[in-house]
């Protein structure tokens, strides 16, 4: 799951830890777009991407439960400030397991894009898009796990900050093309991306992104993620986790008043709507991670805002809006702003 936080073992692990994921439409274009690294934790992080790990976009198409494309980046070790990437396409049942290699789509090297490949590649360091105040998600994390009271009487009597203003995070920015034979506009598709190292038993999983919030909302004290959440597939959450998130919300529900008068009811529709944990885009439409839905994430939408109101089952602001990070973006490749 995402942690995007200081952690004991993020100076160590950061490049393995992801921040976040984002799907939406770019020019004749999906865009897949992963966050590692950030230097949230200190400025002691690992620079660049672990040149030994795999770092993997898993595509579900028409909402089956297990992958049916996957594209795969790898980077070699940090050479004059820069690294070497491949990148490879799995389909079918290739894309589900670690042994087959899948076909080099793409290769290039760090802060500039790729050139000539079947899909389009920047890859390096950037300003952080991701806008939140940690002061809010303290409180609310805090309450979600004791069952408790959400007090942000103190939180709201002060001025909402961006608590990821200046830093900076490594991302993956993939782009690929409509006229691909298995993303064309109108395909359903759900996105989950994951970080695998290996050792003498073969490849293992050592985190993964689906939703944003999930990790610091529903397990905010697994400092050294060791959750088993973090290394099994996403059609394993509910059976495994349902029953965990579905009582985490009702007690929360319960203890702030939300809206609905079935606490139990409404944690287990919650636990039913973010399980599997992938992220359901339709291919060629306008992203938007709202609170009427989700299709795909914007680099502009409020994430934190919707999981937060999701959870306590009534509407709750941020105080905060796509402005105070819209320097970190742009409208055009790769999307985002490189840091200097």
């Amino acid at each position: 799951m995402s942690h995007h936080l200081p952690t004991p073992e993020a100076p160590q692990r950061g490049q393995l830890f992801i921040d976040d994921m984002y799907v939406f439409d770019g020019d004749g274009c999906t865009v897949l777009m992963m966050d590692v690294n950030s230097n949230v934790t200190g400025a002691e992080v690992m620079p660049g991407f672990h040149p030994e790990a795999r770092y993997e976009f898993r595509i579900h198409l028409d909402g089956a439960p297990r992958e049916e494309l996957t594209y795969r980046v790898t980077f070699a070790p940090m050479s004059d400030g820069q690294q070497a990437y491949e990148v490879h396409e799995l389909q079918g049942r290739d894309a589900e397991g670690d042994n087959a290699g899948g076909r080099v789509v793409a290769s290039g090297r760090t802060g500039a894009p790729s050139e000539g490949g079947a899909v389009r590649v920047w890859a390096g360091r950037i300003d952080d898009p991701f806008y939140i105040d940690l002061d809010e998600l303290f409180v609310i994390n805090a309450a979600v796990r004791d069952g408790s009271t959400a007090d942000l009487t103190e939180w709201r009597a002060g001025r909402p900050k961006n608590s990821f203003a200046g830093t900076q995070v490594y991302t993956i920015v993939l782009e690929v093309p409509h006229d691909h034979p298995r993303l064309r506009p109108g395909a359903r598709i759900g996105v989950w991306c994951a970080t695998k190292l290996a050792d003498a038993e073969g490849w293992h999983q050592v985190n993964r992104f689906g939703l944003p919030m999930m990790w610091p909302i529903f397990w905010p004290d697994d400092l050294d993620f060791s959750n088993p959440a973090d290394r099994r597939h996403p059609a394993k959450d509910f059976d495994e986790d349902g029953a965990y998130i579905a009582e985490k919300i009702a007690a929360f529900v319960a203890a702030n008043g939300g809206n609905s008068t079935d606490p139990a009811g409404y944690g287990q529709l919650v636990a039913r709507r973010i399980f599997p944990e992938v992220m359901p885009y339709t291919v060629g439409t306008p992203a938007s991670f709202g609170f009427t839905g989700i299709n795909g994430r914007a680099l502009a939408d409020n994430a934190p805002e919707v999981m937060f109101s999701l959870v306590m089952d009534s509407a709750t602001s941020s105080g905060l809006d796509p402005s105070v990070a819209a320097d970190m973006r742009r409208d055009e490749f790769p999307w985002v702003v490189p840091a200097r």
